[in-house]
Parts: structure tokens; C-alpha cells; sequence
């Protein structure tokens, strides 16, 4: 028992160290709209539907391997296609994550009609994805069901 005007001992605890950071990401199925060429392909495009739009929401680079990233190609022909499928392109404002008209140039474009499973840490404001990874293909779902998830 404590008498009055005694003094409290405290014992440190050790904490955890501070320095120690966890990546939580979020994962959604985005439709591929087009690549940017490389070796076969660089990036994806990749985007949602919204009032039966559909939407730009990034380029997907990470996440492959070379086998993969042939597969994938391979997946892709006979979907190519000269226009554009995303109704927010080209973008005006040039950010990290945009696609401009000038970067459009370079894109190969194709029917929206297979979805990809991507990984991402988070929706920027203006409504790209940071940090996205290419996660896999999905034959489960159809391109016209993928919506922007909240």
C-alpha cells in the first residue's frame, strides 16, 4: 500500500522501435485500355466504369517479371484498336500520374475487355492510383461490372 508523500517508482518500458513502417495496400480489378510498348510492354493502362464511362485511373509498371510481362501481351492481342476507350483523356493538368496528349502518342490502345487485379496504396485527389502494381489477370469478372471501389 502507497503512503502519502511517497514517491512512485516507474520502470521504462521499452517500445517499439519508431523507425518501423507498414505498407497496407488496397486491391481492386481495373480494365485494361492500352499499354505503353517496351519489351513487349512497359506499363498498363488501366481504368474503372462509371456511368457507363470509362475512366483513366493509371499506368500500372510494377509488378511484373519478363515472363509475365509476355504472357500478358500475348493475352492482349486482338484487342488492339486506333482509339482511345477512356472518356478522361487526354488530361490537361500534368502531375506525377497523368496522361497527357503528348504521352498519348506513344500508347497503344485497346478494346476494354479484360480486367486486371491491381495493387495500390491509395486514390490520389484527382483521382489516380499511387503506387500501383500489376497483381494478375482476372477472368472472373466482366470489363462493364469493374467500378471505382471506396
Amino acid at each position: 500500500m502507497r503512503h502519502v508523500g511517497e514517491k512512485l517508482r516507474f520502470v521504462a518500458i521499452r517500445r517499439l522501435d519508431p523507425g518501423i513502417k507498414y505498407k497496407i495496400n488496397s486491391s481492386q480489378e481495373f480494365v485494361i485500355g492500352g499499354y505503353t510498348p517496351g519489351n513487349p510492354l512497359d506499363a498498363l493502362i488501366v481504368g474503372y466504369y462509371e456511368s457507363g464511362k470509362l475512366y483513366y485511373a493509371a499506368k500500372v509498371r510494377n509488378g511484373f517479371v519478363r515472363h509475365l510481362r509476355r504472357e500478358v501481351s500475348e493475352r492482349l492481342k486482338g484487342f488492339e484498336t486506333a482509339d482511345c476507350p477512356f472518356a478522361n483523356l487526354p488530361e490537361k493538368k500534368r502531375t506525377k500520374w497523368a496522361l497527357t496528349k503528348e504521352e498519348m502518342k506513344n500508347c497503344r490502345w485497346l478494346r476494354p475487355q479484360v480486367v486486371a487485379q491491381v495493387e495500390f496504396t491509395e486514390w490520389t485527389p484527382d483521382g489516380h492510383l499511387r503506387a500501383a502494381s500489376f497483381a494478375g489477370l482476372r477472368d472472373d469478372k466482366k470489363a462493364k461490372e469493374v467500378v471505382r471501389e471506396t
